[in-house]
């Protein structure tokens, strides 16, 4: 594994001048570790505080966290811990989620809980899911040799020589064991053992799946799926930060500011200016004062969504790549409501992640299926005596875009929530303090998503790994980072997007 702090801080990069739109994980962490590097760093968002799709807010005493509610990648060796010891931080604090995930299937009172512990975890699914080893020990082969692969830091899509250098540098003899499998989907290899007729098995995976990789089984990737399903389990493992989300970006921000990057929220990107096929200036509106200026850049760094830079771009986007995009599959938006309850809502030993499917024939959305997070006492997100729950769902964006009652329509999502809530959680007029709702609306209000889409790209063959959207785009000097890009969403995804363009950055002067 390549060790971040050896890199040097070339002299040289004092001079280059970085401009990075967005303030999520993913462009947060390219900035700190640009400016530790001696680059000269100015990062734009158009939001009030930093943190993307991983900020928080703050409502009567509570601290919700506005989409990420669990991290990855804070193990020893993991990319927030490799990339926190780069830029010489203190981890936040977190506890392991043990388990990451408890699933309710429709009907049931019992869970499949998703253990931390390997030997746990697969006496849970054999109990739950009888005669699916094989498919378990096959998927658990591709996360080892993906992983160890994925440890070494290849640039996925590689699109000049250095990137396929460093791509072919990544490769072991038994990376070469994942080949057979890489146009594979869950769906055909449940096919393949036989089990495409266990029903609780099926769903159990399109609920999982629908999370990490925004497609379900029949859709999802084989060697994506494969990460996704395995990352929960010791030694790596999921956790809950103390604090809030807020923790992360709020570190990242003291290490850029530290190190002589600088931050300006409310300030609008409008456009990317480009010439000759180059990226060289960025529109800048401060939201504040009305003022509207060009700022020329050296590098540019989008942390936007795919669509987004394209907006961005403008006519200057490339004919290939703005069809590409145009082609992509609607991606999916977030019904997500947020509650404030006295603690003797919840119920005894309550995971703190769960997810609920209440119709086998209903869609895993639209308040069928709901991802809940649960805080604990004493993580910093409720009062004494108080928790907070977030509890969100998948929803077709155009159908808030487009509805004549939009105000009605959202408080029908927010009664049938809390009515599915309410059949788990103890929610009372007594109970209940505070409510409020987001929709995809509300998300490209605060986070400026395009149609307040979440979770990136889904992973279906045609756009994980080595044939999804790289972080070098077509415009020379011009990246991309964030759920758009390989390995896709998450806090350590970004942020494994926001290392590769580092190092390619780097790799150009």
């Amino acid at each position: 594994m390549t060790s971040l702090s050896s890199q040097s801080q070339p002299a040289a990069n004092s001079n280059a001048k970085v401009v990075v739109i967005g303030a999520g994980i993913g462009g947060l962490t390219a900035a700190a570790l640009l400016a530790h590097r001696g680059y000269s760093v100015l990062v734009l968002d158009q939001a009030i505080a930093p943190g993307g799709c991983a900020s928080t807010f703050k409502r009567r005493g509570f601290t919700f966290d506005v989409g990420a509610t669990q991290v990855a990648g804070l193990e020893p060796g993991g990319i927030h811990h490799r990339i926190f010891s780069e830029l010489g931080i203190e981890p936040p604090e977190a506890t392991p989620c043990d388990p990451a995930c408890a699933v309710y299937l429709p009907g049931e009172t019992e869970p499949i809980r998703v253990w931390r512990d390997p030997a746990k975890w697969q006496a849970e699914r054999q109990r739950q899911f009888p005669n699916s080893e094989p498919f378990w020990q096959l998927m658990a082969d591709l996360f080892r040799y993906s992983w160890a692969f994925q440890s070494r830091d290849p640039v996925l899509p590689p699109r000049n020589v250095w990137d396929l250098w460093q791509l072919t540098q990544a490769v072991r003899p038994d990376t070469l064991l994942t080949l057979p499998h890489t146009f594979s989907t869950v769906g055909q290899v449940l096919r393949s053992y036989g089990l495409e007729g266990d029903r609780r098995l099926k769903t159990f995976l399109d609920l999982q799946l629908k999370l990490y990789s925004q497609v379900d089984a029949e859709e999802t990737a084989l060697l994506y799926a494969a990460t996704a399903l395995g990352v929960s389990q010791e030694p790596q493992g999921l956790w809950h930060l103390q604090g809030s989300m807020q923790v992360l970006s709020d570190r990242l921000v003291a290490a850029l500011e530290r190190d002589g990057g600088k931050l300006l929220m409310r300030h609008t990107v409008n456009r990317i200016h480009t010439e000759r096929g180059r990226a060289i200036a960025v529109e800048i509106h401060n939201q504040k004062t009305g003022e509207t200026w060009v700022e020329p850049a050296d590098q540019i760094v989008a942390n936007v969504t795919v669509q987004n830079l394209m907006q961005l771009l403008g006519d200057a986007a490339p004919n290939g790549y703005q069809r590409r995009v145009d082609k992509l599959p609607q991606s999916s938006g977030a019904f997500v409501v947020y509650l404030g309850v006295e603690q003797a809502a919840i119920p005894a030993d309550c995971p703190p992640h769960l997810q609920f499917l209440y119709d086998y024939d209903g869609p895993i959305g639209e308040n069928n299926s709901l991802f809940v997070s649960v805080s604990h006492p004493g993580d910093g997100r409720a009062p004494d005596g108080r928790a907070t729950i977030t509890a969100s769902s998948f929803t077709d964006p155009t159908l808030w875009w487009q509805c004549q009652d939009y105000e009605g329509l959202k408080q029908q999502y927010t009664q049938e929530a809390i009515a599915r809530l309410s059949q788990f959680f103890n929610l009372t007029p007594d109970t209940l303090i505070h409510q409020e709702a987001a929709t995809p609306r509300t998300f490209a209000h605060y986070t400026g998503r395009d149609r307040g889409i979440v979770g990136g790209v889904g992973q279906r063959i045609p756009t994980f790994g080595p044939f999804g959207f790289a972080n070098r785009t077509p415009v020379n000097h011009l990246w991309l980072v964030g759920d758009s890009t390989h390995p896709g969403e998450g806090t350590a995804g970004v942020s494994y997007s926001a290392l590769t363009v580092v190092r390619q950055i780097e790799a150009s002067h």
